[in-house]
């Protein structure tokens, strides 16, 4: 090797060197939202662009079954798939199955032709969204503390489906039904049908008197200033209902902030195009800036591929009538997006194409069968460490564990934490609604608990044999 060739070659060594360093650990890249092409399944294929922007079509179209499923998808699983899902819905599932089609084709948005199972199996929308058997966790499918209404919120109803958990903020459960569910619901003990292994709770009062209950509670109660209308969702709540509700609860002055929290601006963005409800939403809206009241849609997207072209133009649409911001709340979810390049992905296509402001990702709640998708509080922590520095700071979404009788807290927040068996300790600085008389509410530790698999093998073997 001649003298000049040794140069050249040590400073191309040198060059290489210096851009791997160079390097950013996450790389921006601005992709355009894209539709997935629904006819690539076969059930689908003779579907027009005009069936698929119809709201109603979506409804009837729902996959609710296997059969369903089966239909769509014709012989692009194999039969082991299904197998393992039926596995899933007998054992395991404490959601019952709803997809509308625009949910549906976000999972595995890029196959085409033959057996396309693999690829299905690992799709990150389809783990939450349609979990199997195989998903779960073999050893530790419940953590021992985990509860149906793991946040307790039932406990803390003032009336019927109204939780008052914090001092200013309520959260109004209009409906016990969603467009879609999601196989790590927090509301699981209420939301949805019953499935083989969760028999759901009931609303009792019918919807005209439990919202009157509502209204008349926060007449009441000049404290409360915010107000989160969920369900379920409450694009399943008929129009004029939803209106009539709204404009009542803007005829409370002490209320400021109303919240109407929806994953079907994400599922089914169809339903929030439609004219009637834009229209209607253009006179909440109206009304709302008329008495200097902040109306936001909080909506719940897991993923980059949920944000396609639709929901871009749903949410655009809610902020062209005047809705004053459009917010994601997600999930942070093993195989779903619990890595700093599938949040960043999600967040630049949340904020950057859709107009739809990242806020929160919660931890996983600790309800049952969950432990496959939950994180442990150290997880978390450098998952928030990792995405600090690339989105504005104002679209920067905190992570947060929302911790029972405690509330929602950063993850950085915590007063201790016992690593080796996963336990958190947390504190808070006000009282939910049945702790008024709790002398020690405000100086308690309340326990957080990481899933066990997280664990190092002494913590393990410490919850064995704990005989919990």
């Amino acid at each position: 090797m001649t003298a000049l060739h040794e140069t050249v070659t040590a400073a191309t060594t040198v060059s290489d060197a210096v851009e791997e360093t160079a390097r950013q650990p996450y790389e921006y890249v601005r992709r355009e939202l894209v539709e997935p092409d629904w006819r690539r399944f076969p059930g689908w294929s003779h579907i027009t662009d005009a069936q698929w922007r119809d709201a109603q079509w979506q409804r009837v179209h729902c996959v609710k079954n296997i059969k369903q499923l089966r239909a769509v998808m014709g012989d692009l699983l194999a039969e082991s798939f299904y197998d393992d899902l039926v596995a899933d819905q007998e054992r395991l599932a404490t959601m019952s199955m709803l997809l509308p089609p625009q949910m549906l084709n976000t999972m595995a948005p890029t196959a085409t032709g033959g057996d396309i199972t693999k690829e299905f199996l690992a799709d990150p929308v389809r783990r939450y969204m349609m979990p199997v058997a195989s998903d779960r966790d073999p050893v530790w499918p419940n953590h021992p503390h985990s509860s149906r209404d793991s946040l307790h919120e039932a406990e803390m109803w003032v009336v019927e489906g109204l939780t008052h958990r914090y001092p200013t903020k309520v959260l109004a459960e209009l409906l016990s039904t969603c467009p879609q569910y999601c196989g790590h619901c927090t509301r699981m003990d209420l939301v949805g049908n019953s499935t083989p292994s969760v028999d759901k709770h009931k609303l009792s009062l019918k919807p005209v008197d439990r919202q009157d209950q509502m209204i008349d509670y926060l007449k009441k109660t000049p404290g409360v200033r915010d107000v989160v209308v969920s369900g379920g969702d409450v694009a399943n709540v008929p129009w004029h209902q939803l209106e009539s509700f709204l404009m009542r609860l803007l005829d409370i002055e002490t209320v400021r902030d109303i919240r109407l929290a929806t994953k079907a601006l994400a599922g089914l963005p169809q339903h929030w195009l439609q004219p009637k409800v834009v229209e209607g939403l253009e006179r909440v809206a109206r009304t709302a800036h008329r008495r200097g009241v902040n109306l936001a849609i909080h909506t719940h997207v897991n993923h980059a591929q949920s944000v396609t072209p639709l929901v871009a133009e749903a949410a655009r649409t809610a902020l062209d009538v005047g809705v004053r911001d459009v917010r994601n709340q997600g999930v942070l979810m093993r195989g779903v997006n619990a890595t700093p390049d599938d949040l960043l992905d999600l967040c630049f296509a949340l904020q950057g194409e859709a107009n739809i402001l990242p806020y929160y990702f919660y931890m996983c709640d600790m309800i049952p069968n969950a432990e496959h998708w939950r994180v442990a509080v150290w997880e978390a922590q450098a998952l928030q460490h990792a995405i600090m520095g690339y989105l504005p700071g104002y679209a920067t979404p905190r992570i947060i564990c929302d911790v029972p009788y405690v509330g929602k807290r950063w993850v950085h927040q915590l007063a201790e934490y016992d690593r080796e068996h996963g336990i958190s300790y947390w504190t808070k600085n006000y009282r939910t609604g049945i702790e008024h008389a709790d002398a020690d509410a405000l100086s308690r530790h309340y326990p957080y608990y990481d899933p066990i698999s997280t664990l190092p093998e002494a913590g393990q073997q410490w919850w064995r044999d704990s005989g919990e």
